[in-house]
C-alpha cells in the first residue's frame, strides 16, 4: 500500500479501533493465478504485535481451496470522505482529495474444516453481532451440524501490518480546520467520523 510518511500509523491501537468499528473486511489471495477477494466478517484478536483473524467462507467459495500456504491480505476499511478545496484558506492552490482510514494485515492462512473449531467461530461471530438483541440467535439452539456442513473456516496470523490514516496531515492547520468544520455539517456518518479523526490528528500534531 502506498503510504507517505504523513499518513503512516504505527500505533496498533489504531487497528484495534478499526476492527472494533468495522470487522467486515476484504480477504485477498490468488485463485488460479488471478487476484480473488471475499468480503467477510472476522473475529479479531491481538497479542502484542501479532494479530489473529478468524472467519469462514460459504463452502462453494473457491478461495479456500487454494489459499493454504499463500501469503494473503485482509483489509480493514474505516471511514472515508471527499475533501473539497473549497474548505481551505486558498482553494485555488489545491485539488480535491479523499481522506480515509484503512489497514492491511498480511499473513499465512490456515483452512479450518474441524466442526468444533467451526462452531467456535460461528458462536463468536453470533455473540458479537447479536449483542443487544432481546432474543439473540444462538448456535447451540440451531441446527448446527447441518449448517456447519455448508461452510469452511480460516485463521490468518499476521506477519506484517500497514496502517494508513490519511487525514490532511500534510496541510497547514487552517486547511484542516476548514475541512473539519465542513465535514461536521455533512449528512453522512463517514464525513463526521473523518472530521473527528482529523481533530484527533491535529491534537496529536500540536503535542509533538
Amino acid at each position: 500500500m502506498y503510504t507517505p510518511s504523513h499518513f503512516l500509523e504505527t500505533d496498533l491501537t489504531r487497528l484495534d479501533w478499526l476492527a472494533a468499528q468495522n470487522s467486515f473486511g476484504t480477504l485477498v489471495s490468488l485463485v488460479q493465478s488471478d487476484p480473488f477477494a471475499s468480503h467477510l466478517p472476522v473475529l479479531y484478536h491481538r497479542e502484542g504485535e501479532r494479530v489473529k483473524l478468524r472467519g469462514h467462507w460459504a463452502r462453494p467459495n473457491p478461495q479456500w481451496k487454494s489459499i493454504a500456504g499463500q501469503r494473503a491480505l485482509f483489509i480493514f476499511h474505516g471511514p472515508h470522505a471527499y475533501i473539497s478545496p473549497r474548505w481551505y484558506s486558498n482553494p485555488r492552490q489545491h485539488v480535491p482529495t479523499w481522506d480515509y482510514a484503512v489497514t492491511h494485515v498480511y499473513g499465512s492462512v490456515r483452512v479450518i474444516d474441524d466442526p468444533q473449531e467451526l462452531a467456535t467461530i460461528v458462536t463468536g461471530l453470533s455473540i458479537r453481532y447479536e449483542a443487544g438483541a432481546s432474543d439473540p440467535w444462538k448456535y447451540e439452539e440451531s441446527n448446527g451440524p447441518q449448517m456447519l456442513a455448508g461452510i469452511i473456516g480460516f485463521e490468518l496470523v499476521s506477519d506484517a501490518i500497514e496502517i494508513k490514516f490519511k487525514l490532511n496531515q500534510n496541510h497547514p492547520p487552517e486547511n484542516v480546520t476548514g475541512a473539519i468544520k465542513a465535514l461536521a455539517t455533512q449528512p453522512d456518518d463517514n464525513s463526521r467520523a473523518i472530521a473527528e479523526l482529523m481533530r484527533d490528528a491535529m491534537s496529536t500534531r500540536r503535542r509533538r
